[in-house]
């Protein structure tokens, strides 16, 4: 009999197989002696939609709204219905004891598995996978290890109750501010208050006014500190700063207090996902997607790091036995890694121990494989050199430094100077001390000032990493989800990328002045992912979460019929439609902006700018544009008006490739080479008669 182990992808499902010495390759799935290993390819299957339901749900009305099924049910996923055949054909089969779910080891795996396994009606005995890494050893470990799937139907519960909450809330939304407003305005419990979180910082920088406010510096031996104030802006008027600089030169300043202590500061712990994707974007400008993509890169393909999708810092008591091993796989990364080996891999942060902190998974760590540098991308050996250098401060000395603070009083006023010395450079990268001074108490200096004028600076545009900051604490989405919500809002046209930072588009701050204010807010939704959390937790009812989403969507809609907010669409342009005349609307489409018309039973479309193509152009050789004429498209370069037909498709596969000129030419050149005549030929025979 043999084990039905079920992946999430099939780079995952290839490694399981090697492991489990199923050699035998088929186009769908790998079959040994004792295993069948096949694949998901991500969601094979969702939630039914509205309109697979009701008849009348199939018409975007308000009468229908809200829609509130008793029972939802799953349809397969049009693109990937193949594989759900195979796995079906494969589930069915008499030599198949038992299934093992091997997916994703979080709420989203666990939901991929058991909706295929509920789809194709498996009823035999099935099992949990679950680890963190997908090196030979921790595969081998994990299915020495097989636990019943029962031991997470909790897991399943809160990720389908997660599925119909957004289902519910999303759908009911969306659908009444379209019908209501008469355009596609997209709203969801994670991803509304994740926009209005942006909003909140661009209203901050719009009430922003700038001052002019002066700032009076007492210099010592090289030495600068800042007048002490309450208000640090509170001087406006250079005048002012003036006199009061006038008023404490008339006598020398006094050193009224030397205070001395030790500072001692850990290494931070390892990298949750959240921490990663927020420092990678300040270090590099990289989208949380891109990060994500990359440290899933280095998990699922080059095996050197743990799962990634965690929301844990902290680390496992029988974890503590891995540690040598890990660092002697990283042994050449930098000199002190061969100390740290010398010492038994001994942790010196003992505190990133904890068994009650670390959730579904533990914190994001290198694997105890050996990286193949040379086989890593430039944007994956940045990503992997954060991880294991986060990884090796926890073997590191704290870093220690002694800090003086010196306060020096003119009259009423002081300035407060501080000087460090490093004690232990420890984990920090050790740095030259500047030159000290000798402070001594009641020791008189003389005034030395300067006035500079500054002006306030207005906070600044919410970056993905501070975003992310931002939805960790206010519980909006999971690690494994926030990446998603961002390009959602950007791809949905409510939000921008620009490069100072996020910006809410005007079809987003409408939106955010029409939806339900308990959605505008994150309170609500914090609520429903702790509530998410205990049912994970088997702390609360699945059931009782989502007759409480029913209620809350039913409120939720009912706000939006009786709103009396106008809306105006500025994706409308003044552009009129050269077949009905009506105006046209500006939409981002993946090749760029085009036009559309806003009449229904048209279809005019058009581009905003040309489409820049392969083509060449012949005098400046830049790339030229298409352009839609009269009679048919053709090739214009901008650069310099050069013109050129284009040629439709039976005639561009007949054009000739660059390969075959070059074999032409050669033929050519070969033929066109001079021939020997006849007197030579003649006087070759000769010799070789002779």
């Amino acid at each position: 009999m043999k084990q039905l182990i079920l992946a999430e992808k099939p780079s995952v499902a290839r490694d399981l197989s090697k492991v489990l010495n199923a050699n035998q390759k088929h186009k769908n799935y790998f079959e040994g002696d004792k295993v069948i290993v096949t694949w998901a390819l991500g969601h094979l299957l969702s939630l039914k939609m509205p309109e697979d339901l009701k008849p009348e749900w199939k018409t975007w009305q308000m009468d229908t709204l809200p829609m509130i099924p008793k029972y939802i049910g799953i349809k397969p996923l049009p693109k990937t219905r193949g594989q759900l055949k195979t796995i079906g054909q494969l589930a069915k089969r008499k030599d198949i004891s038992e299934a093992v779910i091997a997916t994703d080891a979080g709420r989203e795996g666990e939901l991929v598995a058991r909706w295929i396994l509920e789809y194709v009606k498996f009823d035999k005995p099935v099992k949990r996978l679950w680890i963190s890494s997908q090196t030979n050893k921790a595969i081998k470990e994990g299915f020495s290890k097989l636990k019943p799937a029962k031991e997470y139907d909790n897991l399943y519960q809160s990720a389908l109750a997660r599925s119909k909450a957004d289902w519910l809330v999303g759908l009911n939304v969306t659908r009444a501010l379209t019908v209501k407003y008469e355009d596609n305005l997209s709203a969801g419990r994670v991803q509304t208050p994740t926009l209005a979180l942006v909003r909140q910082q661009e209203k901050k920088i719009e009430k922003f006014r700038p001052q002019n406010y002066f700032v009076i510096s007492l210099d010592v031996a090289g030495q600068t500190a800042k007048l002490n104030q309450k208000n640090p802006y509170g001087i406006t008027e250079r005048e002012d700063a003036e006199k009061l600089v006038k008023k404490m030169s008339q006598q020398k300043g006094q050193v009224t207090s030397i205070t001395e202590k030790e500072k001692t500061e850990p290494a931070p712990l390892p990298y949750d996902l959240t921490e990663i994707q927020r420092e990678a974007n300040s270090r590099y400008q990289y989208s949380a997607k891109k990060t994500l993509s990359l440290v899933q890169s280095l998990y699922e393909v080059h095996k050197i790091v743990t799962y990634p999708r965690t929301d844990s810092k902290y680390l496992t008591q029988d974890m503590k036995a891995t540690m040598k091993e890990r660092l002697q796989a990283i042994s050449d990364f930098s000199p002190e890694v061969k100390t740290y080996i010398k010492n038994g891999g001994k942790v010196i942060q003992n505190k990133v121990f904890q068994d009650s902190k670390v959730t579904d998974h533990h914190a994001l760590i290198p694997t105890e494989q050996r990286p193949r540098y040379e086989k890593l991308s430039n944007d994956e050996q940045r990503i992997y050199t954060m991880i294991v250098e986060r990884f090796l401060g926890l073997f590191a000395e704290a870093h220690k430094e002694s800090q003086q603070k010196v306060t020096v009083a003119f009259g009423e006023e002081t300035f407060t100077f501080r000087q460090n010395k490093v004690l232990v450079a420890g984990w920090k990268k050790s740095e030259a001390d500047k030159p000290a001074i000798s402070w001594q108490k009641d020791q008189r200096i003389q005034p030395n000032f300067t006035v500079e004028k500054a002006l306030t600076s207005p906070p600044k545009p919410l970056s993905e990493g501070t975003l992310l900051a931002n939805m960790e604490k206010h519980s909006l989405g999971t690690p494994a989800t926030r990446a998603e919500i961002i390009e959602k809002l950007i791809k949905s046209e409510l939000m921008e990328r620009t490069n100072n930072g996020l910006q809410v588009s005007p079809k987003g701050k409408q939106l955010l002045e029409l939806v339900n204010p308990a959605l505008v807010t994150p309170e609500l939704t914090e609520k429903w992912e702790r509530q998410l959390e205990a049912i994970a937790n088997g702390k609360f009812s699945s059931q009782s979460f989502i007759k409480e989403i029913e209620k809350d969507t039913a409120s939720l809609v009912n706000e939006v019929k009786q709103s009396t907010k106008k809306y105006q669409d500025f994706s409308i342009t003044t552009k009129k439609c050269p077949v009905c005349g009506s105006s046209l609307r500006e939409k981002n489409t993946r090749d760029g902006k085009i036009y559309i018309c806003t009449n229904p039973e048209c279809d005019y479309r058009r581009r905003k700018d040309p489409k820049v193509s392969n083509h060449r152009c012949p005098q400046c050789h830049r790339k030229m544009e298409i352009i839609d004429g009269k009679n048919g498209a053709y090739f214009r370069c901008k650069y310099d008006g050069t013109t050129e037909k284009m040629l439709d498709k039976k005639a561009r596969s007949k054009k000739m490739t660059k390969h075959e000129e070059r074999r032409l030419l050669n033929k050519v050149n070969q033929e066109a080479e001079p021939q020997e005549s006849a007197l030579a030929q003649a006087l070759k025979a000769a010799m070789e008669k002779d």
